[in-house]
């Protein structure tokens, strides 16, 4: 079991987590790409009951490429997506990886969703799904 904190630009919000990442991950959907400003958004999921959030954040209910639910969460005082829920993976909570105080254990094991990636993203040698992984 691992301890990560990190938080908003602000410092509005801040949250920790107790326990163990499920998953490293780079998104290319084009919602997540909207919402980080990017080429795709960088994250880790966790459990969810291994979250602590302090500080008011608020939620927008988006639709992914999938067709389910995403909660996207984010500190309504400077703007940093902080956290998403995803109706696909019921329990975790998908953390953006900037948000870390620490990033250095991040290594993404996978590109999710790039069949929507930018053209000038070399994805070459990586575990890459079109969508979600089966």
């Amino acid at each position: 079991m691992i301890r990560m904190t990190g938080g908003c630009l602000c410092g509005q919000v801040r949250y920790s987590v107790d326990g163990d990442v499920a998953m490293q991950v780079n998104c290319h959907c084009k919602n997540c790409q909207r919402q980080s400003g990017s080429a795709f958004s960088t994250i880790i999921g966790v459990p969810q009951d291994a979250l602590t959030i302090e500080g008011e954040y608020k939620t927008y209910d988006d639709e992914g490429e999938s067709g389910e639910a995403v909660l996207r969460d984010f500190c309504p005082n400077c703007g940093s997506p902080l956290f998403s829920r995803v109706a696909v993976a019921p329990g975790l909570i998908f953390i953006k990886v900037g948000t870390l105080d620490d990033t250095s254990g991040f290594t993404p094991a996978m590109h999710l969703w790039t069949k929507s990636k930018q053209h000038w993203v070399d994805l070459a040698g990586q575990l890459t799904f079109e969508t979600n992984p089966g």
